[in-house]
């Protein structure tokens, strides 16, 4: 979970984007950006809470993306065309400025602190895009979210296939962090495969049927 403080590049950034009008409130809907990493993003409470007009906060917000600066993350449906009209999520492509936004100065604090799952969320998500990226083929990836609130964060679809992925910041995995996973297994069981548990640990082990916990370090190289 290493990451650089880079201020000068993330003011590059926002300059190179396009014209924003008021900087001050679009650096403000940065930072509220990266507070709510992860989660269900509400677009309209975001815009209330700035004072902005809520197509302000989608046009920034599609700018971002169009930039690469964070990656919209829809959620994971057979019919991909609910997947654009249900509630997102949003992440970084650069971790380290996303700790930056989030005003975290050392990764000691970035682990320790209530962003600490989502930072390290994030950095899953980069590597699995990555794998695309290299392969230089389009990312496939969404999350996973029943209606009662069971959830998988990421659902990474190959060749017909779909791997769930859950990621804790834990490094003693146990068998009921799997749980989201073998919903997801038991609800897709044609086109579910194996799973994993990505932690922070050391230790590589299966914790549930079709379901195996990974450390993060192993999980990059993979």
């Amino acid at each position: 979970m290493a990451f650089e403080l880079r201020p000068n590049l993330f003011r590059t950034r926002v300059r190179n984007l396009r014209q924003v009008g008021d900087l001050t409130s679009f650096q403000n809907f940065l930072r509220v950006l990266a507070s709510r990493t992860g989660q269900l993003l509400n677009l309209a409470d975001i815009a209330r809470d700035l004072g902005i007009a809520l197509n302000t906060a989608k046009a920034w917000l599609s700018v971002l993306e169009a930039k690469f600066q964070v990656i919209v993350l829809r959620p994971y449906f057979s019919n991909s065309g609910k997947r654009l009209v249900k509630t997102p999520k949003v992440y970084f492509t650069d971790t380290g400025m996303l700790c930056y936004l989030a005003g975290l100065r050392d990764p000691d604090h970035a682990a320790s602190g209530p962003l600490g799952g989502a930072i390290f969320e994030n950095a899953v998500l980069l590597e699995i895009i990555k794998r695309f990226v290299n392969r230089g083929e389009e990312p496939r990836v969404y999350f996973w979210r029943t209606a009662s609130g069971v959830e998988v964060d990421f659902v990474v679809e190959e060749q017909g296939m779909l791997t769930p992925v859950e990621v804790k910041l834990s490094s003693t995995p146990r068998p009921a962090m799997a749980d989201g996973i073998r919903r997801f297994q038991q609800d897709y069981g044609g086109v579910a495969g194996a799973g994993f548990l990505v932690h922070p640990g050391t230790v590589k082990l299966p914790i549930s049927p079709g379901v195996t916990a990974i450390p993060f370090d192993e999980f990059i190289r993979a």
